[in-house]
């Protein structure tokens, strides 16, 4: 009663416009005071301030930074020219180079809004003046950005690492083949729509012409090297991996292509440290949260509940996707990691499954959760940039919504998808 109460509460609050981590301060310090609970104020500062202080939550601001920087610094126009290059003439034409210039970017930042918010602004133009519509664009955009926090570096890993304990690059390594396929799903489904609608399709670009976009774009793709080959050869951690992006990406943008003056500079700076900030506070209030569920035991009571229900792995993994999923659709994504990783980690382990595996489940879901009304962030990053309607941009990300899904419950249900990689290199 305690769990479905409060549960009800958090998206009440959050329907009528109370802001995410508002509402889970709100809720768990009112339920400590309604329970009795005199001392809940001071732990309620001590949670905030641990949620804060970890050595891997260092990684989120400066990712945020670092995709900041690239979006001002000319880096992301040179990936977008590179792709465009590499698959403009393939069926679906900007559309695949929207999605590919995803991929890339993936490796560099590893958040989806700064993708959408980026690099959308690119590729939307460029398809609205090949003849695409609006709307396809916007939904593709939208859609490409969840491959972001998939394909490593990653800020959801990062989070959930925090709360697991988990090594971050297994984690990252992990991402990398379930992002992969997130890609060629969304490939297959520009392909049809674009068939059927007859969208044009660029001129194959001679060698001569790819290599030159290719040797534009060297120094920013060299930043995929930099960070994933640092983690993986051992050379500094994620979080290290995090500021070394950001030192790069202010040369690169500062001096190499001297697209980025002062003015600019403390722009992305104060963007960066705003955007910081709100994460932080959703992740440090999500603290408070997942203490006050473990000290109610409200775990153990979802555990008895769903146990109750069924004993069938397959039922209770199913029950679990499903369940992520609903509080996709009203949860911030990294709220939703950090409220329903505490809840559901006893289960997990319970059933044998690889932490790993499971972490990559929960970015999926959450992915998801970014396309889906009325708490999608990348539906709302692209409705900020586009004349397109909520309504109707969330009708078009469903195609993509559906190939998300279906990898989604392969890596739930086949381990190898996202423990292959981890396993050959950790």
């Amino acid at each position: 009663m305690l769990a479905a109460t409060i549960c009800f509460l958090l998206i009440a609050l959050m329907l009528v416009g109370v802001p995410v981590g508002a509402s889970m301060g709100l809720v768990s310090a009112g339920a400590f005071a309604f329970l009795g609970e005199g001392n809940f104020l001071a732990v309620m500062a001590q949670r905030i301030f641990s949620g804060m202080t970890s050595f891997t939550m260092l990684a989120i601001p400066f990712f945020i930074l670092a995709g900041n920087l690239m979006n001002s610094g000319g880096i992301t126009t040179r990936i977008f020219d590179f792709a465009q290059a590499c698959c403009g003439h393939w069926p679906g034409g900007l559309g695949q180079v929207n999605i590919l210039s995803s991929v890339i970017f993936s490796g560099m930042s590893g958040a989806a809004v700064a993708d959408a918010a980026g690099l959308g602004v690119i590729e939307m133009k460029a398809m609205h003046d090949a003849g695409f519509d609006d709307t396809f664009s916007a939904g593709i955009t939208a859609a490409s950005s969840t491959i972001g926090p998939v394909i490593p570096p990653s800020i959801p890993f990062v989070v959930y690492a925090s709360v697991t304990s988990v090594s971050v690059g297994s984690l990252f390594m992990a991402g990398f083949l379930p992002g992969l396929l997130m890609a060629v799903a969304m490939a297959i489904a520009v392909y049809f729509i674009s068939k059927k609608r007859k969208y044009p399709v660029q001129p194959k670009m001679p060698w001569k012409l790819r290599i030159k976009y290719f040797w534009r774009a060297l120094p920013s793709l060299f930043t995929v090297v930099i960070i994933i080959g640092g983690i993986w050869g051992g050379f500094f951690t994620p979080t290290e991996a995090a500021t070394v992006a950001c030192l790069y990406a202010l040369i690169l943008g500062g001096v190499v292509y001297k697209t980025m003056n002062g003015k600019e500079l403390l722009e992305v700076i104060k963007t960066s440290i705003l955007q910081s900030a709100k994460t932080l506070f959703i992740i440090a209030i999500a603290n408070f949260l997942a203490y006050f569920l473990t000290h109610q035991r409200i775990p153990a009571m979802v555990i008895d509940g769903i146990m109750s229900l069924t004993n069938d792995p397959v039922v209770i993994k199913l029950l679990i996707i499903a369940i992520l999923l609903i509080l996709g659709c009203f949860v911030e994504g990294v709220a939703v990691i950090l409220i329903a990783t505490p809840v559901f980690l006893p289960i997990v382990n319970m059933m044998g499954m690889d932490l790993v595996q499971f972490g990559v489940v929960m970015i999926l879901a959450s992915m998801i959760g970014l396309l889906t009304p009325p708490v999608g962030m990348s539906l709302y990053a692209v409705c900020s940039i586009s004349k397109v309607s909520l309504v109707d941009l969330s009708k078009t990300v469903l195609p993509y919504v559906l190939g998300i899904f279906i990898i989604l419950l392969i890596s739930m249900f086949w381990p190898p998808l996202s423990l292959i990689v981890p396993n050959l290199f950790m």
